[in-house]
């Protein structure tokens, strides 16, 4: 939540937002203020009359922010170049209450890139659970997931299924993780 170290925010435009960990869609008013707790993966977590709430990348620009520059890939690059770039943009994916990515916190169960031989294109194939089946940030973070694997050149589908089979436990943090958030 709010913290000394939270940064004070005005909203310059209405602007959808995600209520965490609900994940309902709402819409902020042009003036509203509020708090950013969280400001990782190039979207951003605000705290807002006493809700949490997640503003996409592209709508940055009603709090001040700017977009991430377009990924680059270089011309004729191999797969294992594709997929080096896949693991850094799922890197970029966070829970928007904890501040750890969706590969530390161990909720990848399967990332998978697949070439098409016949057009150079390539579909990234995912499976991903959550810390918890019924937390309401599910589509949320598909949704993102999706949309950074689409930023990489080349990539031209993905297939992302939310799974929960095996269950999320914190043993399937990684070690950075688990010392983040004091677990080790």
């Amino acid at each position: 939540m709010y913290s000394r170290n939270s940064e004070p925010v005005r909203f310059e435009r209405d602007c959808a937002a995600v209520l965490v960990p609900q994940g309902d869609q709402v819409t902020l008013p042009a003036g509203t203020v509020g708090y950013i707790t969280q400001a990782l993966g190039g979207s951003w977590t605000v705290f807002v009359e006493g809700n949490l709430m997640r503003i996409a990348g592209e709508d940055g620009d009603a709090i001040g922010k700017e977009m991430a520059e377009p990924l680059e890939l270089a011309e004729g690059a191999d797969d294992a170049a594709v997929e080096e770039l896949m693991w850094e943009q799922l890197r970029t994916c966070f829970d928007p209450e904890i501040p750890i990515n969706v590969v530390e916190l161990g909720l990848v169960y399967l990332a998978e890139l697949q070439h098409r031989e016949s057009d150079g294109a390539r579909l990234v194939k995912i499976r991903i659970t959550l810390t918890a089946p019924g937390c309401g940030m599910g589509e949320i973070l598909i949704d993102d997931v999706r949309t950074k694997l689409m930023q990489i050149p080349t990539v031209v589908d993905t297939d992302i299924e939310l799974v929960f089979d095996p269950p999320w436990n914190q043993t399937m943090m990684s070690d950075l993780a688990k010392l983040e958030t004091g677990m080790f």
